[in-house]
């Protein structure tokens, strides 16, 4: 059975493969696959696993062989569903691997943030704590996580996670209803009451047609000036142009983003553009510990063996 690994690059390196190879015995692994060379390796594979790659209608309809499109990431906006669907194509996702190293990733960047280790650590370095009169520099504001309130927006397994973490911290935490719904569910509070409440907010959702720019201009006045905004799930849900206007103009004390919406920003953007130390910018490597990069492999394998076996896994067609 042909089988391809498009993007194996994006897993990073150092990751135990054997059983991946011992599973499919014809896998050949690209670290890199452009979309001119996609259509042509994957054109004969039954099987095609990826992080990243772009499946459109059009190229689902050129690929007859194709029985099986195993996604190392739990989105799946890079997979034309409806089309897999209709060409009897199998997609599946993977769940849960990557929790703890996100939602440590939201508290580090809290973390940094609250306690402006950002600031203190310039300061330093500019000879600022040699010139002290005292022991200590207090040049800046420093909150504690305990008795913050933390609004989690998407309350799947990455929401659940921060939650946890964030009350062995002290913190309350409320749950936002889902963006676009009619009703708030048991529970949970408005969207805009989480904008009002929050000293901080993560995000968890995906990025769907409801979800799309759902922090903008407007959003950003509403919520409190000394908030952080944490956004590790999806580019595309944040205007990013209204997310710099806003900490410059202080309708928000600081932000950290993980995710842009274009990856890699190769045509630049706004936050890329600012350069303040009340923003963290990471490279998209909140899901990327070691242990959750080993176990995303481990959860792929499982599923490719479901599907061999004539199993559903983590089926999202």
């Amino acid at each position: 059975m042909k089988a391809i690994f498009l993007d194996f690059a994006t897993m990073g390196p150092d990751l135990d493969v054997s059983a991946m190879r011992a599973l499919l015995p014809e896998l050949e692994i690209f670290d890199t696959t452009s979309s001119e060379q996609l259509a042509g390796r994957i054109q004969d594979a039954e099987i095609v696993l990826t992080n990243k790659a772009r499946f459109s209608s059009e190229l689902l309809s050129r690929c007859p062989s194709l029985r099986l499109i195993g996604l190392t990431a739990t989105g799946t906006d890079n997979v034309n569903l409806d089309s897999a669907r209709q060409h009897g194509v199998a997609v599946c996702n993977i769940r849960a691997y990557c929790s703890q190293s996100v939602a440590e990733h939201v508290l580090a960047c809290l973390l940094s943030l609250s306690h402006n280790l950002n600031r203190y650590d310039a300061a330093v370095k500019r000879g600022e704590w040699q010139l002290s009169k005292d022991f200590c520099l207090l040049s800046y504001p420093i909150r504690e996580l305990g008795g913050m309130t933390l609004g989690i927006i998407g309350y799947g397994a990455l929401g659940k996670a921060v939650e946890n973490i964030a009350k062995a911290f002290g913190m309350t935490v409320i749950i936002s209803a889902r963006p676009g719904a009619s009703a708030v569910e048991a529970g949970r509070v408005s969207f805009d009451e989480l904008l009002q409440r929050s000293d901080a907010i993560s995000l968890h959702c995906p990025l769907t047609p409801a979800t799309a720019g759902l922090f903008g201009a407007a959003e950003f006045r509403k919520m409190k000036s000394d908030a952080v905004l944490i956004n590790t799930a999806r580019g595309g849900l944040v205007d990013t142009s209204a997310l710099a206007a806003a900490l410059k103009n202080g309708d928000i004390a600081a932000a950290a983003v993980d995710v842009l919406p274009q990856e890699p920003p190769v045509d630049g953007d706004p936050l890329l553009d600012y350069s303040a130390p009340n923003l963290i910018i990471t490279p998209h490597i909140a899901w990327g510990s070691n242990e959750a990069r080993q176990a995303a492999i481990d959860e792929l394998v499982a599923n490719v063996a479901a599907f061999l076996a004539g199993e559903e896994r983590n089926r999202v067609t």
